[in-house]
């Protein structure tokens, strides 16, 4: 077993009544020019504001930028720390801030924001910096198994 799935097997999943608003997770990516290129091969966004340095210099960025939506996809990794395995994504809003350049190291946080029991869904704050540079924000909502009822 790779050392990713190791790390992902160990988590321990928060139940609903486990969470109280304000718990907060982190999960760090330093973006490389094979992450974005591979990116762009798995989505086909081949934009070469992301691929190809002498356009990307042409732009109002003065060169490549990530795609946004492989930073916002670290959000994703968070989710399955705080609340853990078991949790369903509904909704995600964004607001992209300001570019992530490669080799710029990501921190996708969410944050625990309310807390439904009744309808068992979770509203997280999320969060990408680039140091303390906020590079995109939002909102999601999620499921969340409750240990009173096993069913989502």
């Amino acid at each position: 077993m790779d050392d990713i799935r190791q790390r992902a097997a160990a988590r321990r999943a928060y139940a609903l009544e486990d969470l109280t608003v304000g718990m907060t997770a982190s999960y760090f990516h330093t973006v490389s020019d094979a992450d974005v290129r591979q990116f762009a091969d798995l989505t086909g966004d081949h934009n070469p504001l992301h691929l190809d340095e002498e356009f990307a210099r042409t732009t109002r960025f003065k060169g490549r930028i990530v795609h946004g939506m492989l930073s916002a996809s670290f959000l994703s990794t968070v989710i399955a720390i705080l609340p853990g395995p078991g949790t369903i994504y509904l909704s995600q809003s964004l607001a992209f801030r300001a570019p992530v350049r490669i080799d710029d190291t990501i921190e996708a946080q969410v944050t625990v924001a309310d807390i439904d029991a009744v309808k068992k869904r979770v509203r997280l704050k999320t969060v990408c910096r680039v140091g303390d540079l906020v590079v995109l924000d939002g909102e999601a909502e999620v499921m969340v198994p409750s240990r009173r009822n096993a069913t989502a």
